[in-house]
């Protein structure tokens, strides 16, 4: 593992944070490519998903995995994964239940001019789930995206995952496929799995939504493909910030370091302390683990001396990182205002715990827009409305009020619609009142 140094003095943390940013790959080699990917879906379909498998060296048998194939995975599974796997789910299942039933309970407002108005949730028709391949097949992240999906409600789940040697997703993929009743399961990766999922194909139906971690060109295609579908959030190469004094174990953070590169190595991983003989030692430590793990060799750690725990704070805060440990005295205090997709505290919140059994969703925004959006869960699969119901006298209390506004924008039917409806007996104003809608 490479690792850098940087002495910190504790001024202007949002410079370190770019600067520190700056050292993962580019996504310009990334987008150029997945626009040639998205042009190719969406001209040629299930032909252009075949030309693109043919290039990479994929097999190019049926898109579609037959059934029988899931639950040959599930049977075939070893008994204590299946057990692993289904404490994970159940964990999941106990999280996204709670957060369902706060998601989606109704709020309603009742407003002094006698309007009504009522904001509603209600599940998307249709998901796609992407499971990545990559460097090794992620079952636990199929299942991190089809919980909360299945809790939410959601009508139709599609499955994409690259295709192994035999022409089909990895057998864990399509166990916990199975194990989820998730029976809609295509053999595509990458780029071309999104286009063909917001898209879709002569064989493939378009969905609403768009879940799941990927490499850059997996998340540069849903940020390329927003709007024309709905996304969970940018969830790409894994990020770890550790924020350790000198109390922490260097053994222990080297190797929830280590645990984060095996993910990739164009994530960001920084280590920021306040001592500079623990920033020594964790060096040392994950140099010597990528020796004896060959998979974690070209990560690149990144170990920040900082003046105070304060500071150290004010950067992790600026990067926004997917993951943050605190490894360090009161850790609790102010460990809800950080900004990160999942805050790791308490003396075995190691991130490796999140990222299968916990009960919270590894499934989180990376790039810094943990700033903005945050895990996977429930309201990822819902849509919301507001429903407006306005009594006549309603509309006669507010007609004067958007009259005057929509005069002042210059948009005079605007005055002259609220006007007609303030005026309007009740009934007309909608049809029959005895009208049922069907």
């Amino acid at each position: 593992m490479r690792t850098r140094r940087l002495d910190w003095g504790g001024s202007d943390p949002a410079s370190l944070a770019r600067e520190i940013r700056l050292a993962a790959p580019s996504m310009g080699e990334a987008g150029e490519r997945v626009r040639e990917i998205i042009s190719l879906v969406a001209e040629r379909g299930d032909e252009g998903l075949r030309e693109i498998a043919v290039s990479l060296g994929e097999p190019t048998s049926e898109l579609r995995v037959a059934p029988q194939a899931l639950s040959d995975a599930l049977v075939a599974l070893d008994p204590a994964v299946r057990e692993a796997l289904e404490l994970a789910k159940a964990n999941l299942e106990a999280v996204s239940t709670a957060e369902a039933q706060a998601a989606g309970a109704p709020v309603v407002t009742e407003l002094p001019q006698g309007q009504r108005v009522e904001l509603v949730s209600s599940p998307v028709a249709s998901a796609g789930l992407y499971a990545p391949g990559g460097r090794a097949p992620l079952a636990s992240s199929l299942l991190m995206c089809a919980v909360p999906a299945l809790v939410a409600g959601v009508d139709r789940i599609a499955v994409a995952s690259p295709p192994g040697p035999q022409g089909i997703p990895a057998p864990t993929v399509l166990a916990v496929c199975a194990l989820c009743g998730l029976d809609e399961v295509y053999a595509i990766g990458g780029a071309q799995a999104v286009a063909a999922l917001a898209l879709g194909t002569e064989s493939i139906d378009p969905v609403d939504v768009v879940t799941g971690p990927g490499n850059r060109y997996v998340q540069e295609a849903k940020r390329a493909l927003y709007g024309s579908v709905g996304l969970d959030s940018i969830a790409g190469p894994s990020e770890l910030v550790v924020i350790a004094d000198a109390g922490a174990d260097p053994g222990l953070v080297a190797l929830d370091v280590g645990a984060q590169a095996e993910h990739g190595d164009d994530g960001p991983l920084v280590v920021i302390s306040t001592d500079r003989a623990l920033c020594d030692e964790v060096g040392k430590r994950a140099t010597a683990l990528a020796e004896a793990s060959p998979s974690i060799a070209d990560a690149l750690l990144t170990l920040v001396l900082a003046p105070a725990i304060g500071p150290a704070l004010e950067l992790s805060d600026a990067l926004a990182p997917e993951h943050l440990e605190l490894a360090c005295a009161d850790a609790a205090a102010g460990a809800r205002e950080r900004i990160a997709g999942a805050i790791f505290l308490g003396a075995g919140a190691a991130t490796a715990f999140g990222d299968y059994a916990a009960g919270s969703n590894h499934v989180m925004p990376t790039g810094g827009s943990a700033r903005f959006s945050g895990p996977l869960g429930v309201g990822a699969y819902l849509r919301r409305s507001s429903l407006v119901s306005l009594p006549a006298g309603a509309a006669a209390a507010l007609a004067e009020s958007v009259e005057a506004l929509a005069r002042a924008e210059g948009l005079p039917v605007h005055a002259s619609s609220a006007r007609a409806r303030a005026a309007a007996p009740e009934a007309s104003a909608s049809g029959r009142s005895s009208q049922r809608l069907t």
